[in-house]
């Protein structure tokens, strides 16, 4: 059962990771477009699409499973765990400010540029690489 978990898991990161390195990008398209037109509009149905259906169910199941996980993997202990819960709290507080912009977005109240989406773009691949090397190598 364990491994049916594990696997779930990694399936539910996947997804949840692909929405977290795309909803930047198409921040970055959606602050240059003109806030009310056709173009605007199709970005923030993307944008609340990938929320609602992909990014917040995988972030939900993500941290559910990885919560049972860590139970029955007896880590409670482990410093590298203890880095690990730290960075995927970061993770889920980058979900939040996504979040946020995209409804900033949708009442047209967006005042980043997209040089800032660029390098927000960012941030989600630097905490993945942590975690995984965290989750796999265990250093601590």
């Amino acid at each position: 059962m364990y491994l049916w978990l594990k696997a779930f898991h990694i399936i539910a990161v996947l997804s949840w990771m692909a929405g977290m390195l795309y909803l930047p990008r198409l921040f970055v398209y959606h602050s240059t477009a003109e806030p009310g037109s056709t173009q605007a509009k199709t970005f923030e149905v993307m944008e609340r699409r990938l929320l609602n259906y992909i990014m917040t169910p995988a972030m939900g199941l993500t941290l559910i499973l990885g919560f049972i996980l860590m139970l029955q993997g007896q880590w409670l202990t482990a410093g590298w765990l203890h880095a690990k819960l730290l960075l995927v709290l970061i993770m889920v507080g980058m979900h939040a400010f996504l979040s946020r912009w995209a409804a900033d977005f949708r009442i047209n109240r967006n005042t980043h540029t997209q040089k800032f989406f660029r390098i927000i773009n960012e941030v989600p691949t630097i905490l993945m690489i942590l975690i995984v090397i965290l989750a796999v190598v265990k250093p601590f």
